[in-house]
């Protein structure tokens, strides 16, 4: 499946716009409330986000799978740690939770932006034969955005200092999703009778 090469910019700048857009549908009755904060941190950190899993396609049959992903999974790691931080005060409501989650469908930035990129990555590897066969692009996808998620998410409640660094975590997410085909075992030679 080709996927189209949308120029970057307009992509940045389409999802600069659906945030906007929903930013509308979101606001608070007044101005500089923590909503408006999340909205303004998304609206700058989205794009960048997207247009690192966009550029994955870029990478295909270059380099070690694992190399191409471990750069997504400590971007990633760095994208949910700042969103995450605006995002907890600005969700105390129920009534903007719900409000946001409409808000999230009706502009088309929900999950979905995020692991069709990687998905479409891994699977343009997975023909290449430099994905396992059995692997899932979809699920292997979700599972490395879930592992950035998580990461941001024990930093943010326990401290940075409470597991690996970012680094070594995002060596971690990619090498546990096991991703790269077993290498052939070797051919096993039969021991020499003269020896």
């Amino acid at each position: 499946m080709a996927t189209p090469h949308a120029d970057p910019h307009h992509r940045s700048q389409d999802t600069r716009r659906r945030v906007l857009e929903m930013a509308v549908s979101l606001r608070e009755d007044r101005a500089g409330g923590s909503v408006d904060y999340f909205l303004a941190l998304l609206q700058d950190r989205l794009p960048f986000w997207l247009s690192i899993l966009h550029n994955l396609s870029h990478r295909i049959g270059r380099g070690a799978v694992s190399d191409n992903l471990l750069p997504i999974a400590r971007a990633g790691i760095d994208y949910y740690i700042d969103v995450q931080s605006a995002a907890l005060p600005a969700f105390t409501s129920p009534k903007v939770t719900v409000r946001f989650r409409q808000a999230i469908r009706d502009a088309g930035l929900g999950p979905h932006t995020e692991v069709a990129p990687l998905a479409a990555y891994l699977e343009a590897e997975q023909r290449l034969g430099r994905v396992r066969a059995d692997a899932d692009p979809e699920g292997s996808a979700r599972l490395l955005v879930a592992g950035c998620f998580h990461r941001a998410y024990i930093e943010m409640f326990v401290g940075a200092d409470a597991g690996p660094s970012r680094d070594a975590s995002a060596r971690e997410i990619v090498r546990e999703l096991r991703l790269e085909p077993l290498p052939r075992p070797a051919l096993s030679t039969p021991p020499d009778p003269l020896t």
